[in-house]
């Protein structure tokens, strides 16, 4: 049989008001609390938690949704998520959109059915734009895309920078016609390609560039394609680690020699750039702190929620490998 609080209660010689107390971290003495907590670790007992939320419309939850839990970009900041939310005493549920509006909406509709106090949230540009905040009924913190100013608090990359950066880093390494590949769904493809494009321009160079649904798959598919034709790039920029990973499955089953006939880059310091033959140079994002920073502003929002809204906006770093050695 199923052991109810009041089994505990008449374990441990007190009230059911005592147990509750204990259970809900409220003012009990020191000797109370441990003779509570021995007579629930004694009865196995296992707190509703669903119900307790009906009842104080409230909990220790945050929701943590993003695009793509596949990408090592996602993976990595979720970690720093949790590991912020356990040292606060929340837990975290974990949703994959596959870049799908339909599923965001699905899942916004998951938090607030379980009353969860806040959501972490890398949506797709469509639901960004049109997200109505003050209607969730919790704060919502964006990470890696952002959303229309003045909604919600936002940690990003400087996404056009790190761009610029990248082109930047090939135009002096000798190379001139340089492409790039950027997904299609959310801003920081958008923000990337206006970054690759503007630096471009400032040369006077053209930006030839192409989008893709953001998957290995589909990078994989259009650069085989792009360098099968005529004035094909001399250096390519992928603008994910996803995207970068198709186009190197793409180079190899070609045959072309990166970087004596190709240069690459991109965007994620994931563990197989460094492995890959000659080594891909990225931009590197912090991962670490983003996540960290993301919970941590959702933290200081539950606290205040009346506080100025905020974005922070985090510099990524070159790292240089062997596939952008200069042009030959």
């Amino acid at each position: 049989m199923t052991t109810s609080i009041k089994d505990v209660a008449l374990l441990a010689g007190v009230s059911v008001a005592t147990v509750s107390r204990v259970l809900g971290n409220g003012p009990v003495s020191a000797a109370l609390r441990a003779k509570v907590e021995a007579a629930v670790a004694q009865s196995g007992y296992r707190p509703n938690l669903s119900a307790r939320r009906l009842r104080s419309q409230a909990s220790r939850t945050i929701g943590l949704i993003v695009s793509d839990i596949r990408n090592p970009f996602f993976t990595s900041v979720s970690r720093a998520v949790e590991d912020v939310a356990y040292r606060a005493g929340m837990r975290v549920i974990l949703c994959n959109t596959d870049e799908n509006p339909d599923k965001e909406a699905m899942y916004l509709r998951l938090m607030q059915e379980e009353r969860v106090s806040g959501v972490i949230f890398a949506a797709t540009r469509a639901t960004a734009d049109s997200l109505d905040v003050a209607g969730l009924g919790f704060p919502v913190v964006m990470i890696d895309r952002a959303g229309p100013a003045a909604r919600c608090d936002a940690v990003l990359l400087d996404n056009r920078t790190a761009a610029a950066q990248l082109v930047e880093h090939l135009l002096g390494r000798g190379y001139r016609r340089i492409g790039g590949l950027f997904g299609n769904t959310s801003s920081t493809g958008a923000e990337r390609h206006a970054g690759f494009a503007e630096a471009m321009e400032r040369v006077g160079l053209p930006a030839a560039a192409r989008f893709v649904a953001p998957s290995a798959e589909a990078a994989q598919a259009e650069a085989a394609k792009w360098l099968r034709e005529a004035g094909a790039p001399e250096a390519l920029i992928a603008s994910n680690g996803l995207l970068l990973l198709g186009v190197v499955k793409a180079v190899r089953e070609a045959g072309v020699a990166v970087p004596g006939r190709l240069a690459l880059a991109g965007f994620d310091n994931d563990s197989w750039t460094e492995l890959a033959d000659p080594g891909m140079t990225v931009i590197e994002q912090p991962v670490d702190e983003i996540g960290r920073a993301a919970m941590e502003m959702l933290l200081e929002r539950l606290e205040r929620p009346e506080r100025p809204l905020r974005k922070v906006v985090l510099a990524g770093r070159l790292v240089e490998r062997g596939s952008s050695q200069p042009r030959g």
